[in-house]
C-alpha cells in the first residue's frame, strides 16, 4: 500500500500563501500521476492540479497563474505553492497518486488524509 502525508495546511488571510507538500511512502513500484484535490463545504472534490512524472502540470482554471504544482520525482514528493489566495480557496485539499499494484497490475488512486486550508477576508 501507498501512504500520502500531506502537510502545509492552515489559515492564512486572502492574498496570502501557503505551501502545501506531498510525501508518498510505502511498497511503491511506480508512480504516474500526482496531484491535488480540494473539497469546499457543501461542494464535489474537484481537481486542482496535476502533473506526470516525466511531463506537463495542469490545472484548473479557477488556480491558473496563482497555483504552481511541482514534484520531485525520485523522492515521490509533490507540492503546491498557493499565493494570493482567495476565500473561495477555501477547502480540505487532498494529495493523490496513481501508483501501480502489482497484485492487479493496475494504476490505483491512492488518497492522503486531507489538509484544511482557510482563507479569511
Amino acid at each position: 500500500q501507498v501512504a500520502l502525508a500531506e502537510s502545509g495546511g492552515g489559515l492564512v488571510q486572502a492574498g496570502g500563501s501557503l505551501r502545501l507538500s506531498c510525501v508518498a511512502s510505502g511498497a511503491i513500484y511506480s508512480i504516474n500521476d500526482m496531484g491535488w484535490y480540494r473539497q469546499a463545504p457543501g461542494k464535489q472534490r474537484e481537481l486542482v492540479a496535476f502533473i506526470p512524472n516525466s511531463g506537463r502540470a495542469n490545472y484548473a482554471d479557477s488556480v491558473k497563474g496563482r497555483f504552481t504544482i511541482s514534484r520531485d520525482t525520485p523522492k515521490n514528493t509533490v507540492s503546491l505553492q498557493m499565493n494570493s489566495l482567495k476565500p473561495e480557496d477555501t477547502a480540505v485539499y487532498y494529495c493523490s497518486a496513481d501508483s501501480f499494484d502489482i497484485e492487479t497490475a493496475r494504476f490505483l488512486t491512492n488518497w492522503g488524509q486531507g489538509t484544511l486550508v482557510t482563507v479569511s477576508s
